[in-house]
């Protein structure tokens, strides 16, 4: 990890483990994001967002092995996901059945990606699990690509930005269904 990073990567870990929700850039957008297991921040996120829990959300992570508790995987899902990864696209996987409702939403999947993005990457390893990955924009607003433009549609909330720059994607990261490859978005 380079050494300038690694102050704003560790400050913002100390946030997350407070339950705090954290904005940073990701391959195309900024995300926002949260401890997946800290049932109060996703719910903080979603309010700041004004998504509907009913939606489901989508996990980050610096590695496969962070995601494979919250994954019903078998090899052949392995096989189809494993070569995209680290990268940009996301994959719906059918999730455990222990995997809370505020990440699946109405539904028996769990939309995750190893990212490749080093800060988001960065992020998920020194968090040591996945994080709660969201375009940080208020739900029928543009992305916002610029951390300097996350200040007026959220200067009233509670939000730790990480500064840096996204990734070189035009838009949001493809979504693929895992157990047809079909393309989502």
């Amino acid at each position: 990890m380079p050494y300038h990073s690694l102050f704003k990567i560790k400050n913002a870990v100390r946030h997350l483990k407070a339950g705090a929700v954290i904005a940073y850039p990701t391959e195309a957008v900024y995300g926002l994001g949260c401890d997946p297991l800290n049932e109060e921040a996703v719910m903080t996120l979603l309010e700041i967002k004004q998504r509907p829990v009913d939606k489901g959300l989508i996990l980050i992570a610096s590695s496969l092995a962070q995601l494979q508790s919250y994954l019903d995987l078998d090899q052949t899902l392995i096989d189809r996901i494993t070569p995209t990864w680290p990268g940009p696209v996301t994959w719906v996987i059918p999730a455990q059945s222990w995997v809370p409702r505020w990440l699946t939403g109405d539904h028996d999947t769990l939309a995750v990606r190893v990212t490749n993005q080093p800060i988001a990457h960065d992020l998920c390893a020194q968090f040591g699990s996945p994080l709660v990955s969201t375009s940080a924009n208020p739900t029928t607003r543009p992305a916002i690509k610029v951390a300097r433009k996350l200040l007026k549609p959220f200067a009233q909330a509670d939000i730790f930005i990480v500064p840096g720059s996204v990734g070189s994607l035009a838009q949001e990261t493809a979504i693929y269904e895992a157990l047809t490859g079909k393309r989502l978005r």
